[in-house]
């Protein structure tokens, strides 16, 4: 298997923050996301410049983490009925990776350098 033409390529992560925990059931159960169209940029560049991208979600208010996915495919045009029409962009492919509740706490020894070095939540 020749290696991944990508691979020397940083890895990337970003925290998901998503309004509620039905649009984690629908990501868990379908394998896609949708973000803001503000984030679309930012989040293909990553995948088209990095080896892996991690999403960790995590629903607002909620103080855990809902679990991490593998991005699985650049964002596209086409856009999900499963999220209504609540201003979100197009669709795109995630691989769940650990689908669990884990309280910020346990995180808070993780440091953001590209948010002032805060704590990662």
């Amino acid at each position: 298997k020749s290696p991944s033409p990508r691979q020397n390529m940083p890895v990337r992560y970003f925290i998901m923050k998503s309004s509620n925990l039905q649009n984690i059931d629908i990501s868990q159960q379908k394998g896609i996301w949708s973000t803001t169209p503000s984030n679309e940029q930012k989040l293909n560049g990553a995948f088209w410049e990095s080896s892996v991208v991690y999403l960790i979600f995590s629903v607002q208010g909620s103080g855990c983490f809902q679990g991490f996915a593998r991005m699985g495919s650049a964002i596209g045009c086409e856009k999900s009925q499963d999220w209504g029409s609540a201003g979100f962009g197009g669709v795109f492919k995630v691989d769940w990776i650990r689908k669990e509740s884990i309280p910020f706490q346990f995180a808070h020894h993780l440091l953001n350098p590209g948010n002032d070095s805060k704590k990662v939540q």
